[in-house]
């Protein structure tokens, strides 16, 4: 006979048991369904059943940041690394973001440097953190502190007004990191001096994809209405920034992700979440363009075999067919999509 869990008892108020488990439960499929504010408000109360849950931090922290609460999700993704709550390298990865977000590019600095100094960066992951390293040394060199800015008015009238250079010359730097660097910083302007130069980016079969892509998000995050030309991999479609889906709400990565999460989740979460990003990075890298085969079945099955593969793990094409009900045509199809996205998929020193 199963024992019966025993009943919680804080502060004279009685919990039944299992009750954490359901605001867990129920708190994850809110935020699944972006109602970000009800699911923090679930996870906060079951974080107070079980405040070391990484399931429930984890849920609470990606809540706070798609609530724009950046410093919430800061400072619980810092005490998770402090305490050591979590794989390591994937809070690591969830603070940097959050950071980003914040423009607190000396901490990200100070963050990478240590794990560097301490070697905790696996070889496969050298690049991805040293891409962020550089570009945050950059934005720090480039962000004047507060402290130094002369607020006399007299000053302030003889300074150009940023918004005042209507050029970026983006055709004429040869390096991709500077390029990176420079469009990021358009995310603090007005981007509509620029319209013109980025529209003529945006139709080149020159430009990185990578990216074309945080041109488009930011030409979405600033209202453009206005009907522009993409090209991406000798591929042309029109759009109109406002109409676009976010990237990270694009219908098909979500339905990927779904099959992803009923094979993997539970059964092996590293995998999971290795398969999930590899998704991410590839529909961030082809968006706003649907990628072919159409099934997400089979994308899922690629992204799983693929993860497989750079985990150094076996892994049977014909098995995950079955499973995931494709044929492996379909599979072997994604799989030559994904890696040749990968190899472009963001800018390297």
């Amino acid at each position: 006979m199963k024992k019966r869990e025993p009943v919680k008892k804080i502060d004279n108020v009685i919990f039944f048991p299992g009750l954490e488990k359901r605001l867990t439960d129920k708190g994850l499929e809110k935020l699944e369904k972006k109602k970000f504010h009800e699911a923090i408000n679930l996870l906060e109360e079951a974080r107070e059943h079980d405040p070391d849950n990484h399931e429930i931090l984890i849920g609470l922290v990606l809540a706070y940041f798609e609530a724009s609460s950046f410093k919430k999700a800061k400072e619980l993704a810092k005490e998770m690394l402090h305490k050591g709550i979590g794989d390591y390298l994937q809070m690591v990865d969830l603070y940097l973001t959050v950071l980003i977000q914040l423009h607190e590019y000396h901490e990200i600095i100070a963050t990478i440097e240590a794990l560097l100094d301490e070697k905790e960066i696996p070889p496969e992951k050298h690049d991805h953190f040293l891409t962020i390293l550089q570009f945050s040394r950059r934005m720090a060199e480039n962000r004047q502190p507060e402290t130094d800015i002369d607020t006399n008015p007299e000053t302030i009238a003889i300074i150009p007004a940023e918004t005042n250079i209507q050029e970026l010359n983006l055709f004429s730097i040869d390096s991709l990191n500077e390029q990176m660097l420079l469009v990021s910083s358009l995310a603090e302007k007005n981007i509509r001096p620029y319209l013109s130069e980025i529209a003529d980016y945006l139709a080149a079969d020159a430009g990185h994809p990578f990216l074309k892509t945080i041109l488009l998000t930011l030409l979405k995050e600033q209202e453009i209405d206005r009907e522009l030309t993409v090209v991406k991999f000798a591929k042309e479609k029109k759009i109109i920034p406002t109409q676009l889906p976010e990237v990270r709400e694009e219908p098909r990565l979500t339905e990927v992700k779904a099959f992803l999460a009923d094979q993997l989740e539970s059964e092996n979460p590293g995998l999971f979440e290795n398969s999930i990003r590899m998704a991410e990075r590839n529909f961030f890298i082809s968006y706003p363009f649907e990628l072919e085969p159409k099934s997400p079945a089979a994308w899922a099955a690629a992204f799983h075999h693929m993860a497989h593969y750079y985990l150094g793990m076996d892994s049977n094409i014909h098995q995950l067919a079955d499973e995931y009900e494709v044929q492996v045509e379909e599979i072997e199809d994604a799989m030559a999509r994904i890696e040749l996205i990968e190899k472009i998929s963001y800018p390297n020193i």
